[in-house]
């Protein structure tokens, strides 16, 4: 017989020697770890919920919502060319930031208004969030025309300027999408002198601190276009790399020059064309398409 044999033998002879001081039989060995793990649960939960919330952002409770905007094509989940195209495009900024090109916080900007940078801002995220490995934070950085909210038909009292100019931490502010682990920071209450609050260190602090908070986070800031206001020149300054985006017959190839001129000493990850004109089963759509730059 061997030492573990003779082991159990002993311990079952004991087990069978101890008379139960209650009437109720005892448990089998399993059944027992299972009733102390019960009665340990709502303690070792509430430590467990408590430790994580200190070092993360809970999203579980967050149900899911219904987006009917129906240009945010990725949120339904449906294959289609538009959705595809931002798939390609987040398929590329994934192997950019495992490449080191770039430390996963980007601004999403373009050289005039009314070229789909806010758009490309919002799916580029949620099809990132609908990844079960990526938490994305969405930063509502276009605090003269803040789109972001309207779009995700949802509200929030605070945001971005509110933790600027009054302290509010960033975590109080962010609000929850329920797809994925998408959390939206808002653009916050109007301010008369954009420029001077993003040129300010206060604001470049906060958004060093919301870089750095969650490191493993993807953190995309949709800003102004960069022709008409000089806030993107501040932001780039911070951000690990840039997407510019220009829209098929609507942005000259003179703005579309320009733009990139501002952008020379940054890095400018590639540049999204949208609204494409591609033959396609007979058919012609707008999509994204993504290009590289070097």
């Amino acid at each position: 017989m061997s030492r573990i044999e003779r082991a159990i033998e002993m311990a079952a002879k004991k087990r069978q020697a101890v008379t139960p001081v209650a009437s109720e039989p005892l448990a089998e060995p399993a059944q027992a770890a299972s009733k102390v793990v019960e009665a340990a649960a709502p303690e070792l939960a509430a430590r467990e919920t408590d430790h994580y919330e200190a070092r993360h952002e809970v999203f579980a409770s967050v149900p899911s919502p219904v987006i009917r905007n129906p240009f945010l094509v990725t949120a339904s989940g449906e294959t289609g060319p538009a959705s595809e195209q931002y798939r390609k495009l987040k398929s590329a900024i994934v192997k950019l930031a495992q490449l080191g090109r770039f430390d996963k916080s980007l601004m999403v900007t373009s050289a005039i208004g009314g070229e789909g940078k806010t758009l490309t801002s919002i799916n580029l995220a949620i099809t990132l969030a609908q990844e079960f490995d990526h938490t994305v934070l969405l930063v509502e950085a276009d605090i003269r025309r803040p789109t972001i909210m309207k779009y995700m038909e949802m509200e929030s009292p605070v945001g971005l300027t509110d933790c600027v100019l009054d302290g509010i931490d960033v975590g109080e502010a962010l609000v929850k999408t329920g797809i994925g682990k998408l959390s939206i920071l808002p653009a916050g209450r109007i301010v008369p002198n954009p420029v001077e609050l993003f040129s300010s260190n206060r604001m470049q602090n906060l958004l060093v601190e919301i870089k750095n908070r969650y490191p493993d986070r993807y953190v995309i800031i949709d800003t102004t276009p960069l022709l008409p206001f000089a806030e993107p020149q501040f932001i780039a300054n911070v951000v690990g790399g840039v997407l510019l985006v220009v829209r098929e017959g609507y942005t000259s190839t003179d703005k579309a020059i320009k733009a990139l001129g501002l952008l020379k000493n940054h890095n400018l990850l590639g540049v999204v064309c949208n609204g494409v004109s591609q033959v396609h089963s007979g058919g012609k759509y707008g999509y994204y398409g993504y290009y590289g730059y070097k």
